[in-house]
């Protein structure tokens, strides 16, 4: 794992009430190099989760919630029989924010455990 990966997943997010600009594309890129299995598609950060059987997905959706609420920053899911879609967006600023990256990090040390 890279140094910024190993950041991000130790991070805490910051509330955000607006207010901020979003993070340039340049940002996003940067941070994208360290999460190599998300995407942003239509200005959300994406990654999709594959898994065995229901029960497990549930599993992984569970501890997703546990994160989101230490976090105070919570994403978008679409959930089916075997799978997980996962977005983040800051709505605050109608963009990314540096707390999409770090959740989307803490969610990647899950799925790696």
């Amino acid at each position: 794992m890279s140094d910024t990966f190993c950041d991000l997943a130790k991070g805490k997010c910051k509330p955000c009430e607006g207010g901020i600009p979003p993070l340039s594309s340049d940002a996003i890129d940067t941070l994208l190099g360290a999460l190599p299995e998300w995407q942003v598609i239509d200005g959300k950060l994406r990654r999709d989760f594959q898994f065995a059987d229901h029960y497990i997905t549930m599993t992984f959706v569970n501890a997703i919630a546990w994160v989101s609420h230490q976090q105070g920053h919570h994403p978008d899911l679409s959930i089916g029989y075997n799978t997980c879609r996962i977005e983040y967006i800051t709505h605050a600023i109608n963009g990314l924010s540096e707390s999409d990256f770090i959740c989307a990090a803490k969610i990647d040390a899950l799925f790696d455990l």
